[in-house]
Parts: structure tokens; C-alpha cells; sequence
């Protein structure tokens, strides 16, 4: 399991990323940004449903990340449309390589 400490900073990580990517004219509107958000926001929640007494006994400026974390990330929203833009031919990254999705995964490893 995960370090509670740092699972708050992975969150905050993420809403970092998904906030810079939302600006993105590719990432915004990719399937991969909108499956990855809706399962860092689900993650998210399970997290502090199942780690309550930990996150109550952390440094307040945890618990400030954690809220901001919590409240960017519900803030944000899916792509209306939200289509593989790699499969698409528009993404021109190397094969295999996903801003959101290596991001993501960083976050799984800590």
C-alpha cells in the first residue's frame, strides 16, 4: 500500500497535470485524458474514504494539498466527445508515449 503522504503528493501531482494538459489542443480532447481523470478522481475519493483517520492526523499543509488536490481535480471535466488522438493521427509523440498516461503511472509506482 501506498504511503498516505505520498499518495496526497501524487494527487496534487496530477492536478497539476491534467491542469497543464487541459490546455492542450490534443490532451483535451483525448480519450486517454478522460478515462485517466475519471480514474485519478475515483482514486482519489476511495482514497480519503479509506484513509480517514490518516489523513485527519496529517500536517495541516498536507490536508491543504489534499483539499486542493481534491477540489482541482472534481473541478476539471471530461471531454465532451473525447476521441484516441493518437489513433487519429494527431498526437505526434513516439509510439508508446502518453504525457497523461506516464504520468499516471508515476503516480501508481510511488
Amino acid at each position: 500500500m501506498m504511503e498516505p503522504l505520498n499518495q496526497v503528493r501524487g494527487y496534487h501531482f496530477l492536478l497539476g497535470v491534467f491542469g497543464n494538459r487541459q490546455k492542450d489542443p490534443f490532451c483535451s480532447v483525448c480519450s486517454a485524458y478522460a478515462n485517466t481523470l475519471r480514474a485519478a478522481q475515483e482514486g482519489l475519493a476511495a482514497f480519503e474514504a479509506s484513509n480517514v483517520d490518516a489523513i485527519r492526523a496529517m500536517a495541516p499543509q498536507f490536508t491543504a494539498m489534499l483539499a486542493e488536490a481534491r477540489s482541482g481535480l472534481s473541478a476539471l471535466s471530461e471531454p465532451p466527445a473525447p476521441s484516441g488522438q493518437k489513433r487519429a493521427g494527431n498526437c505526434k509523440l513516439p509510439q508508446g508515449v502518453c504525457f497523461i498516461k506516464a504520468s499516471f503511472s508515476l503516480f501508481q509506482q510511488i
